[in-house]
């Protein structure tokens, strides 16, 4: 009786042993191609749109995540600047006619500088000069490694810093999702940056919500198999994930911030926002666009986008 019993739970061990294992796995897998674009230039598909064989494919092994391209180049004179650093990249300089200052525009995940045109040409109505950068693995930088914000904190202080050496004196930083989020770990780092508003879009809470929030939308629980591809997705680009938490970088922010969510948004909460927003610093603006999803706001909501952003802009100018 005593050997049966033991071999049973020896049984039980190895299987509970062999279930940890596949876990890992697939989160180790999952992790990689989410960090990791590919080489082709099929679009990448929404989790809410995959078919039910799609979403089974992509929760054993990971979402294709095809490498954001240059589809497009502005309507306006610009020219290509190289930005340097640990991560090189390349960015599109349009001037404006009436100089005002200057936006360092950043992408969300999945993007490129050529899918942000349309809010450069916004900011250049205004009267600012753009720049626009391609994040890592996305356009013509360099490499497919994405970390959905993290390392890309140093291609941002990378443009900050050539925009000095440029003579740049108003600089305005604006980013959506992923960018805004870079911009934030930035901003946190450097308490003196030379910046002299920001305008983040809908970033994230945290690393983890952003990947549990994809679970979610898939109809898929997200204990514990987020937690797993954090963990790997940390371990496999060299940076604790968990710690990449942009409630915690507002907390770091001292400069004058815009702060611009949807109110239907399925892959970040009202509760990430109004955290995000307790905990900046600075003079600060929060706009909810009640039937905006994760978007570009400009499709649904552009007069009052644009009408929002005028009016923090020129209340900056005017300090």
């Amino acid at each position: 009786m005593y050997i049966r019993k033991e071999k049973k739970r020896r049984i039980l061990l190895w299987s509970i042993g062999l279930i940890v294992l596949l876990m890992n796995i697939v989160a180790a897998l999952h992790a990689y191609r989410f960090t990791h674009f590919e080489p082709t230039t099929e679009k990448r598909v929404k989790p809410d749109a995959l078919s039910f064989s799609q979403k089974l494919s992509a929760l054993l092994t990971g979402a294709d995540n095809p490498r954001p391209q240059l589809f497009t180049t502005p309507q306006q004179s610009y020219v290509t600047l190289k930005i340097g650093g640990s991560h090189p990249t390349e960015g599109w300089y349009i001037k404006a006619p009436d100089r005002k200052g200057i936006v360092l525009i950043c992408h969300g995940y999945g993007s490129s500088k050529a899918g942000m045109l349309d809010r450069a040409e916004a900011f250049l109505n205004e009267g600012y000069s753009t720049l626009l950068i391609d994040l890592m693995g996305a356009g013509a930088a360099k490499g497919n490694e994405t970390t959905i914000g993290y390392k890309e904190a140093e291609q941002v202080a990378e443009s900050v810093k050539l925009l000095e050496q440029m003579g740049e004196r108003h600089i305005v930083l604006f980013g959506t999702s992923m960018g805004a989020v870079s911009i934030m770990r930035y901003l946190s780092q450097t308490p003196d940056a030379p910046v002299q508003a920001t305008i983040l879009e809908c970033p994230f809470g945290s690393l983890l919500q952003t990947v549990s929030a994809r679970f979610n939308v898939m109809g898929v629980p997200a204990f514990p198999m987020a937690h797993l591809l954090v963990l790997w997705g940390g371990v496999e680009n060299q940076f604790n994930a968990f710690e990449h938490c942009p409630i915690d970088y507002a907390a770091g922010i001292k400069c004058p911030v815009l702060l611009l969510s949807g109110g239907s948004d399925k892959y970040v909460s009202r509760q990430e926002i109004d955290a995000i927003y307790h905990n900046l610093q600075g003079r600060k603006v929060l706009k909810i666009y009640p039937l905006a999803g994760h978007e570009n706001y400009l499709n649904r909501y552009k007069d009052e986008w644009m009408d929002d952003v005028h009016d923090f802009l020129t209340a900056e100018a005017g300090q």
